[in-house]
């Protein structure tokens, strides 16, 4: 029996809003479907060269009453980044919150607007220790 890997599903309060913090990360839309009956609207967001691999935005349009205001129970999406200190610093940039800095040249944590916790990886070896890294304290969750 064969499996393959599709997607991941979020539920989202905002959809703009949490759009635009994956397209910080550097995912982009690649498909959206929107359902007047159900009354919702998907957007599959992917990496650019890994489009067999997504995250689903689910929103809902009459709002979601059991979105909870933490979303830990649900673990955390992880990304493999070229320069983990250049992706941190774009998100800053962007006006997101790094929740676990990049002090190792190796791993960083931020959430989206949804409180979804992202786990950036640095591809390779770890970068050298570089500031406002390596002295940047956490921040809330992550």
């Amino acid at each position: 029996m064969a499996l393959r890997y599709l997607h991941t599903m979020v539920r989202v309060l905002d959809l703009d809003k949490s759009i635009a913090f994956y397209k910080a990360l550097g995912l982009v839309e690649k498909r959206r479907t929107e359902s007047e009956k159900g009354r919702y609207t998907l957007v599959f967001m992917v990496a650019p060269g890994q489009e067999e691999v997504s995250v689903e935005l689910t929103f809902n349009w009459d709002g979601d009453e059991g979105l909870p205001a933490d979303s830990r129970h649900f673990g955390h999406l992880a990304y493999r980044v070229d320069n983990i200190y250049d992706l941190c610093q774009r998100l800053m940039d962007a006006g997101i919150t790094i929740n676990r800095p990049p002090r190792d040249g190796h791993m960083a944590f931020v959430r989206s607007p949804d409180n979804i916790s992202i786990e950036l990886l640095q591809e390779g070896d770890n970068l050298p220790p570089a500031e406002p890294w390596a002295s940047m304290p956490n921040t809330g969750h992550w």
